[in-house]
């Protein structure tokens, strides 16, 4: 199985952005332990990170081509993309969306996701959690974008 971990804007700067919210770690150390479970599983992770709308997209499209799933988080497109939702809506892989910070407890700008709706799921608020659990949910969930149940 091959999953792309996609990364929205400014998530380059974990670890040194607002450390209450996103908390310490940075982005090399979420990935590297995303590869250690990853192996564990039997997958095979490819990683970007973009603060570029357009490459997020061009990403997106290629998902059904390359790979089995993706683990994407929006940052603040998340909120203000409708272009990033019609590119998730496009492909029959599952898109996990995660976020280190618990959305709905932040700015009431920050509640609302508007690629929520096209995502297989959705995990905020677990720190770096989130991404592990999105990784066990893409190893457990059918292809079948019908089939509405973890295996």
């Amino acid at each position: 199985m091959r999953v792309l971990v996609l990364q929205g804007p400014n998530l380059k700067a974990l670890g040194k952005r607002e450390p209450a919210i996103y908390g310490a770690l940075t982005l090399h150390a979420i990935e590297q332990q995303l590869e250690t479970e990853a192996q564990g599983l039997g997958i095979i992770l490819t990683h970007l990170q973009s603060n570029h709308e357009g490459e997020l997209i061009d990403a997106l499209h290629r998902l059904d081509s390359d790979f089995d799933g993706c683990i994407l988080n929006a940052g603040a497109f998340t909120h203000t993309s409708i272009a990033l939702r019609d590119a998730i809506a496009s492909q029959g892989a599952p898109v996990i969306e995660v976020h280190l910070s618990n959305i709905f407890a932040r700015e009431s700008f920050r509640r609302r996701s508007l690629i929520a709706p096209v995502c297989r799921g959705s995990i905020s608020g677990l720190g770096a959690l989130s991404y592990s659990l999105a990784l066990t949910a893409l190893a457990r969930i059918p292809r079948d974008p019908e089939a509405a149940s973890v295996a």
